[in-house]
């Protein structure tokens, strides 16, 4: 019997069904505030899979960290205040913008460099926040 393969979409429609009014106590009770905990929980073994080289536990908590990151964006639409399509929408036009030797005319030859450009373009958007 061959295994399923679900998608991204398919993986958006769960978390929905779990936060809908016949769907998962816990899940739909979830709060900005309540989901701090479980996301840096998960966060934190993602760096332990990795710095016990655990391929398979890293596969694992990279889902849970993914899972924590979507019951945040249902929680944003259902109230109103964003999108899975804007937050991937926002990071991509982040990534462009911080990669202009990738996406642009400078350029990077070490890892340093590239890192350089991107925390200098980070400053001058956070100065221009200001």
């Amino acid at each position: 019997m061959d295994k399923k393969s679900y998608t991204f979409e398919d993986f958006r429609n769960i978390i929905s069904e779990l936060r809908s009014e016949h769907g998962c106590p816990w899940d739909r009770e979830q709060t900005y505030e309540s989901m701090k905990k479980p996301l840096l929980d998960e966060v934190q073994e993602v760096t332990e899979a990795v710095e016990h080289e655990d391929m398979e536990n890293l596969c694992e908590e990279l889902g849970d960290v993914l899972l924590n990151v979507a019951l945040y964006v249902q929680i944003a639409a259902e109230r109103g205040d964003f999108t899975m399509e804007d937050v991937i929408d926002g990071v991509c036009e982040k990534l462009i913008r911080r990669h202009p030797h990738v996406f642009g005319d400078k350029k990077a030859l070490t890892p340093e460099e590239g890192l350089n450009l991107w925390n200098e373009i980070k400053s001058l958007e956070k100065q221009s926040k200001k």
